[in-house]
């Protein structure tokens, strides 16, 4: 059963990155909008920004582009989930002889890679514009694991986007709150110089956490709680998205 799920899921990847690879211009839309930002925030603002380190700057807002890179992408696993529900696809495959997991799976894997080759290709321009570390093997790991993990949390949720949209629209809305998020939190401006509650907020949405984390691997500081807590949040939200997404799921294909 579990070859079964493997090989089924395998052959619906390959279909949905096919369609990426046809229409390349996913990621490359995906990866505009953070470049354009880390231009913006380095070039025009980052002089007038203090964040009590000695740190470039493109070093120290680089992680929560990162995030921000990632919460642009899986927009696009609502948009293709919302199609392929809508264009009766998803009914076609049920009366097939393939496991039913696959078809969300096949999804979460496409969004996995296409957002891994986003991340990429702004770290690329990230190291163009300056940005440095002496990070270890390890700390690179680490950091791979945790945009990993923040990748399939996000991509579930937009699972549940997709299958429960009523429109287009619809489905890929959703993901500019996300977007938004890294802005309220410490990823361009440490969270003691923002007004006490808009400072709580910063300080205990999960952006925080997971940004601080991903700053101190860079910088071969030690990471303390903020690991702890980052993989809490991201372990959270992963395993409650899966859960209500293939409650949805079921519904719909029921």
């Amino acid at each position: 059963m579990t070859t079964h799920v493997i090989s089924d899921t395998g052959v619906l990847t390959g279909r949905s990155l096919r369609h990426i690879l046809r229409s390349p211009d996913t990621i490359i839309t995906t990866a505009v909008t953070p470049i354009a930002l880390m231009l913006l925030f380095v070039y025009v603002l980052g002089g007038a920004i203090k964040t009590g380190s000695d740190e470039s700057y493109i070093n120290y807002m680089l992680p929560g582009i990162l995030l921000i890179t990632i919460a642009s992408g899986i927009a696009y696993t609502a948009y293709r989930l919302f199609l392929d529900m809508q264009g009766g696809i998803v009914d076609r495959f049920q009366s097939m002889p393939i496991a039913r997991s696959s078809v969300l799976w096949a999804h979460v894997l496409t969004s996995l890679v296409a957002n891994l080759v986003s991340v990429a290709i702004v770290i690329g321009v990230a190291l163009i514009m300056g940005f440095r570390t002496g990070a270890s093997v390890g700390a690179w790991l680490a950091v791979a694991g945790i945009l990993v993990l923040f990748t399939l949390a996000l991509t579930w949720l937009a699972v549940i986007a997709g299958l429960s949209a009523k429109t287009v629209d619809g489905a890929s809305a959703f993901s500019y709150p996300l977007i938004f998020l890294p802005f309220i939190s410490s990823a361009f401006v440490p969270t003691d110089t923002m007004p006490g509650p808009v400072a709580w907020f910063a300080e205990h949405q999960p952006v925080t956490s997971i940004v601080d984390t991903i700053r101190a691997l860079f910088a071969q500081e030690p990471v303390g709680n903020d690991i702890w807590i980052a993989l809490a949040w991201l372990v959270g939200i992963l395993i409650a998205a899966y859960a209500f997404a293939i409650v949805v799921y079921r519904r719909k294909v029921g």
